[in-house]
């Protein structure tokens, strides 16, 4: 099997103390590697055990898919935050905003309404669909890879994201995860990686 469980792009000390250092031990460690050990033995043997990480989400179904899905979406999530992060951003993001959402006042109204939206567990994702950012919702693993948009940043909203942080105040997660720990120049890369 040709792909493991990234390592965090900072220490897990990093976000404190908006998010604790206990609840990214507790949510890196036991959930996102553990994600990973079940895909393995999930696919232990097969020829899927072959594909990119990418190409297993895109093509499977059940129990492959979902650790799968989580094993990226929980990737994607650690790379779209940052310490000091958060607030407007600038440049083609904040142009990009502006111009589909609102700007980042509207940009994080939506976010947050999207994450309380969303019943049970999941992500909020800043997708580009059809050339325009959208803020979409998805359910438990569920990933925009499996369709036309490409995602640009991403919510865990799992209760195991914020618990220990803010019990069981999803909004209060939002409102910090937006003014606080957004990284921005991720959001940028992906929008340039897009081509847009």
């Amino acid at each position: 099997m040709n792909f493991e469980v990234a390592p965090l792009p900072y220490s897990k000390d990093a976000l404190e103390p908006v998010m604790k250092q206990e609840t990214l031990e507790f949510h890196y460690e036991k959930h996102h590697k553990g994600y990973m050990t079940k895909l393995k033995q999930l696919l232990e043997g097969k020829p899927e055990a072959n594909k990119t990480l990418e190409e297993v989400i895109k093509t499977s179904s059940g129990g492959v898919f979902n650790n799968a899905a989580q094993v990226w979406n929980h990737t994607f999530f650690w790379d779209g935050m940052k310490p000091g992060g958060g607030g407007a951003p600038s440049g083609e993001v904040a142009d990009l905003l502006k111009r589909d959402l609102g700007g980042w006042d509207g940009f994080r109204d939506q976010w947050i309404k999207s994450g309380l939206g969303r019943f049970g567990s999941g992500y909020v994702w800043l997708v580009l669909d059809g050339g325009k950012a959208k803020i979409l919702d998805t359910p438990n693993a569920e990933t925009p890879l499996t369709g036309a948009a490409t995602p640009l940043l991403t919510t865990d909203v799992w209760e195991h994201a914020y618990y220990l942080d803010q019990r069981n105040n999803r909004q209060a997660f939002l409102e910090v995860f937006c003014d606080k720990l957004i990284n921005w120049d991720f959001v940028a890369k992906n929008l340039r990686a897009a081509g847009k």
